[in-house]
């Protein structure tokens, strides 16, 4: 590990809305629900707050009028959207807000309701907006979420030998962690095979390789270090940040080359840390291939060794290589919103306070990472990587 650099802030609040299915609440109700819970978690009220970051699944996509519900008094705001990774760009771009004097008390949110209107795991087809640049040439194809995933797991099978048992472990680890969990939507362990057995959705992902549909949503408190000294909290420095916006490329696309590979190198460059030095990892699971091909482009293992890196276990906490996404993931435990970079920065920092459940929780970790894809990937497709530190 490298010399300790100067921390540009601390994430001292962080909450998990308990929910799954909120079909009696407003999607403003859950933000503000949220806001609350992680503010309570820092012992600091709505009047602290100076800034505020939200994204497009806030109501109209427009801050200001969460801002207005929760009667914040900000001198700061960020909307910036970028799909489910945009919570992670958030507390790298509230950090930076801190560092430059333009807040002290940043506030993230994230709330939805996809479940409650009966969304489905990634089998409807999407209608894209006509002005959408893409539109004319891909809607006519009706292509789906799942079908679009699963020609990434098609070509690294082709290119590397991955078999749909190593995708399945993927899922196994989620399962094992999520059994933990009170608040998972799906808290059975599952095997290799049932995962082989479920339904296919798109040759090769059965439904049990695609994450849940939930309600609910998250929020986080992000401060300068001397406020978050003087809260005693346990504190949660952040270390690293890195993001990026991976194109098409006009058509010559890699499909096997995630944001991770922009997005980590930064985030550790910046860091200056290695991912030996991480100690436990939150990776963005929407498919299981995803955190195959994740896991290659940050670094954990040499590309086309994904496959072999998490089979029998290799993600499990305290067996396998990389404790991973210990709270269950997008996979087992929530994806509220269809965004998933809000919950995976909350599990990271439980696991540095040493909140995170006994039976998951990493010892002595006091190095995790928060990384993941916003948008599709291959269609304006971001990636953010947040590293963060236990500092006491």
């Amino acid at each position: 590990m490298s010399v300790q650099r100067p921390y540009p802030a601390c994430i001292v609040g962080a909450y998990e809305h308990p929910t799954r299915h909120a079909p009696d609440k407003s999607v403003a109700q859950l933000h503000a629900e949220c806001a609350r819970g992680a503010l309570d978690d820092a012992g600091l009220g709505f009047a602290d707050v100076d800034g505020y970051f939200c994204a497009a699944d806030a109501p109209a996509g427009v801050p200001a009028l969460m801002a207005d519900y929760m009667n914040l008094k900000v001198r700061h705001v960020d909307g910036t959207e970028s799909g489910g990774c945009s919570y992670i760009s958030h507390v790298g771009r509230a950090a930076q807000a801190i560092a430059q004097g333009r807040c002290s008390v940043a506030l993230v949110t994230l709330a939805g309701k996809p479940r409650s209107g009966g969304q489905a795991t990634g089998t409807e087809l999407r209608v894209l907006p006509a002005d959408r640049p893409w539109s004319a040439w891909e809607s006519p194809y009706g292509w789906t979420v799942s079908g679009i995933y699963a020609n990434f797991a098609c070509r690294h099978m082709h290119e590397h030998g991955t078999t749909s048992e190593q995708l399945a472990w993927v899922k196994v680890a989620a399962s094992m962690h999520a059994q933990h969990n009170p608040h998972a939507l799906l808290r059975k362990v599952f095997t290799v095979e049932d995962v082989l057995n479920s339904p296919m959705v798109a040759d090769p992902l059965h439904r049990l390789d695609c994450c849940v549909i939930t309600d609910g949503g998250g929020a986080l408190v992000v401060t300068r270090p001397e406020i978050a000294r003087s809260l005693r909290r346990p504190m949660v420095a952040v270390r690293g940040f890195g993001e990026t916006v991976r194109t098409g490329e006009a058509g010559d696309f890699d499909m096997l080359r995630t944001g991770a590979a922009i997005s980590g190198r930064d985030a550790f460059e910046s860091a200056g840390l290695t991912p030996r030095d991480v100690k436990y990892a939150s990776i963005y699971d929407n498919f299981t291939i995803m955190v195959i091909l994740q896991l290659e482009d940050l670094g954990f293992c040499a590309r086309g060794e994904g496959g072999r890196f998490v089979a029998d276990g290799g993600l499990v906490s305290g067996v396998g290589r990389l404790p991973w996404n210990t709270d269950g993931g997008g996979l087992c435990n929530n994806h509220p919103q269809n965004r998933g970079g809000m919950t995976k920065v909350i599990e990271a920092v439980r696991q540095l306070r040493g909140e995170a459940h006994a039976a998951v929780q990493v010892p002595n970790c006091d190095i995790a990472m928060a990384t993941g894809p916003g948008m599709v990937f291959g269609i304006g497709h971001s990636h953010a990587t947040l590293l963060m530190e236990r500092t006491s």
